[in-house]
């Protein structure tokens, strides 16, 4: 904005500095709708393509609401008059900033060097963790093996080789300007780990994670296969104090009557199309699990027939199912089937952003397939959460796992601020129908 107002109306005395406010406020606006969009994901490779459609709807967004805030601020006039060569150079920007920096990163300058600990799989599964962050932020040095009996790892084209166990750990840390080491071992019991040599690192500086840390740092999610009790025990987190239960219950009350009041025209279109597609009933409640094991009737709008589950027996929905009305799939894709559960909210049984809520049938199931489900339920379920925003809809013992895996995360971290990114992710979610069935 500030470069449009200095080329287009510097040649008529008006100078950018005068244009100030409107300036920052184009600025916030357009940095607003592109984290909304999720075109800051840090754990995403997004292709030109994807960064300039996104880019385009940004701006397509922004244009009408930067428009009408230049029309109630001071020195708006000026930058109305250069909306549009603004978004040129916005377009512009954004392709030769993202080209400039996958340049740098792609030649490894600014990338961290990372030393893994351990041969085997896990191993194999860390680099390509951390290959799936972008053009080269990190830079594996090598693999140091163990004293375990795990298999070697096979040197795949490419990827980093295998340090011989004869050389010291500091030595190898000093040698390689190693930042970060990663101990890729499952098992570390019987002498398996060297850990007078990783003592050394984290007393000089270098952080040393295990498997349960590097993956909630990475990927946002604990994996339960490398998920120890003494680490929910003891590890930070998971923080239950009463100003923190205060400020979420605070906030789910203010934000949920705001969104019932903003959405009334909509409920009442959706509870319209149900009746006249079907019939009655337009609401559906379903028992579901809450905090602490409780059981409460969730209320949705009715997206099935109404003898979806005529021969009683609990199924989770599928992609195309053919129990969902016309209706009932438009409003899953766009998640309006949910926003009756804000009223749950309002009556405390859920949260705005927490663990989904599963069925008594479906929770007692994976209780038993499943290690640590039922931490999950130590807080609220939520209209959202930081699986959903994370994972596609789940509908197997394999894909309640890898959810799970997200939902300790966030019951270990949650806080206003997770919660507000999970809310701003939750609309990119809606808007590119992401997950449905």
């Amino acid at each position: 904005m500030w470069l449009a107002v200095a080329v287009q109306l510097g040649p008529y005395g008006v100078k950018p500095s005068t244009t100030f406010g409107p300036t920052v406020g184009f600025a916030v606006i357009m940095t607003a709708l592109a984290m909304v969009l999720g075109l800051f994901r840090i754990d995403e490779r997004a292709s030109l393509a994807l960064v300039l459609s996104r880019t385009m709807m940004v701006l397509a967004i922004g244009f009408p609401i930067a428009y009408l805030f230049f029309t109630f601020v001071p020195d708006g006039r000026a930058a109305r008059a250069v909306l549009g060569y603004a978004g040129l150079y916005t377009l512009s920007g954004v392709i030769l900033m993202r080209a400039a920096i996958s340049a740098v990163l792609g030649v490894g300058i600014g990338a961290r060097r990372v030393l893994i600990i351990g041969t085997g799989e896990e191993a194999l599964a860390v680099e390509d963790a951390l290959g799936l962050m972008g053009p080269r932020r990190s830079v594996v040095v090598g693999f140091y093996p163990t004293g375990s009996d795990e298999p070697p790892v096979i040197n795949r084209p490419g990827k980093a080789r295998v340090i011989p166990r004869s050389l010291q750990l500091p030595a190898i840390v000093e040698q390689f300007n190693v930042g970060e080491v990663v101990v890729a071992v499952r098992e570390q019991r019987g002498g398996v780990l060297p850990m007078r040599d990783l003592l050394d690192c984290r007393i000089s500086g270098v952080p040393v994670y295990d498997l349960s840390a590097f993956y909630e740092r990475i990927r946002g999610e604990v994996p339960i296969d490398s998920l120890k009790a003494s680490w929910l025990i003891y590890g930070d987190g998971f923080a239950q104090d009463p100003m923190r239960t205060f400020i979420k219950r605070s906030f789910d009350i203010a934000a949920s009557l705001f969104l019932i009041v903003l959405n009334l025209p909509l409920m009442f279109l959706a509870a319209l199309a149900i009746f006249i597609e079907s019939g009655g009933p337009v609401l559906f409640t379903q028992e579901r699990v809450g905090r602490g094991g409780r059981i409460f009737k969730c209320v949705k709008f009715r997206s099935m027939t109404t003898d979806a589950e005529k021969d009683g027996v609990a199924r989770w929905a599928t992609s195309n199912d053919s129990r969902v009305t016309r209706v009932g799939r438009v409003m899953r894709k766009m998640r309006i089937d949910e926003l009756p559960q804000l009223f749950n909210v309002l009556r405390g049984e859920m949260s705005l952003v927490g663990p989904r809520p599963e069925r008594p049938v479906f929770v007692a199931q994976l209780k038993d397939q499943i290690r640590f489900y039922d931490v999950r339920h130590s807080i609220k379920p939520g209209i959202t959460g930081w699986a959903q925003v994370r994972y596609s809809y789940g509908s197997s013992i394999e894909d309640a796992q890898r959810k799970l895996q997200y939902d300790l995360y966030y019951v270990k971290n949650h806080s206003l601020a997770l919660d507000i990114q999970v809310l701003v992710e939750t609309i990119r979610v809606v808007l590119f129908g992401e997950g449905a069935q």
